[in-house]
């Protein structure tokens, strides 16, 4: 079964699945749309890649409602929530049924977003994808890609893995929805340590690269391309 196939037979139930799957949901995505150095009314060109349902774009759009957004996954049932989900909102929304290792372009971007699906790509093929992003991003751009950490030595790789089941069988996922996530991550998961996946960012040519979030595997890693313009005059604490 391919990746895409493996998450067209979850779309009964992903969006249910993943606010357990994720602890600290609220929090994670918080801090993933804080970071962003944007004006509300701003008309920002966002791609998401591996979208899915498109719960990563419903956040940025209602944070930044005059924003127009590209769905990119591979998983096209995935993609069919997704419509449904914005289809009040017109032409705002673009769906590519597209494996995003593909993107190509230059300054097409200010915003890349990016959710529970990098880990799924290979160590090279997350080095070659952030180049990517960072050519198809303008001056300034920004990519947030909230997403999986693989733990530093066996020690916090286990932890890890006994804090998630923990933390989901007491958010209320059924044995069965368990059984399908742990089979998911086995077959396709593929996570990188964190400083690596800070260090592919920076060499990809992002100045401004952290995790400004972290909650044992889970991350949000934020790079910037570039400053924007009202970023001199911050004050500095």
């Amino acid at each position: 079964m391919t990746i895409g196939e493996a998450f067209n037979a979850s779309v009964t139930y992903y969006d249910d699945w993943i606010r357990k799957a994720l602890p600290g949901y609220e929090d994670m995505f918080a801090a993933a749309l804080d970071a962003l150095p944007f004006g509300q009314d701003d008309r920002l060109s966002v791609l998401d890649l591996g979208a899915g349902t498109g719960l990563f774009s419903h956040q940025v759009g209602t944070r930044f409602p005059q924003a127009t957004f590209v769905l990119c996954d591979v998983a096209e049932k995935m993609l069919d929530i997704a419509r449904e989900r914005f289809r009040v909102h017109g032409t705002q929304f673009e769906y590519v049924v597209k494996d995003y290792r593909d993107i190509e372009g230059e300054g097409a971007y200010d915003l890349v977003i990016s959710s529970m699906s990098i880990h799924h790509l290979s160590d090279n093929e997350k080095k070659v994808l952030f180049g990517r992003v960072f050519r198809i991003l303008r001056q300034p751009g920004v990519f947030v890609n909230v997403d999986q950490i693989r733990g530093g030595t066996p020690y916090l790789e286990q932890l890890y893995w006994t804090w998630w089941l923990a933390k989901i069988r007491h958010a209320g996922a059924s044995e069965d929805q368990i059984r399908a996530g742990v089979e998911r991550r086995h077959a396709y998961d593929k996570d990188a340590y964190l400083e690596d996946q800070l260090a592919w960012l920076k060499d990809a040519g992002f100045e401004t690269v952290d995790c400004v979030y972290k909650n044992y595997s889970l991350g949000v890693f934020f790079a910037m391309k570039g400053l924007p313009e009202n970023a001199a005059g911050t004050d500095s604490p």
